[in-house]
């Protein structure tokens, strides 16, 4: 999915995050160490959807 504010940049990858794990939870199957949390969807969509900005915290495996 493309940032509307920048065309070029793509939103970051969770799979290649060091900071994503899978919880092996059903109701909360993908988390995120950097920013302390659990999620139904991606994490890197739901920052996207809470604060509008591309994850800052991705670090690429």
């Amino acid at each position: 999915m493309m940032n509307p504010q920048n065309p070029r940049t793509e939103r970051p990858n969770c799979f290649n995050c060091r900071n994503f794990f899978i919880t092996h939870e059903p109701l909360h199957p993908y988390g995120c160490r950097a920013l302390g949390f659990k999620s139904k969807k991606m994490p890197s969509l739901v920052v996207f959807e809470s604060s509008g900005m591309e994850c800052q915290l991705f670090s690429r495996k």
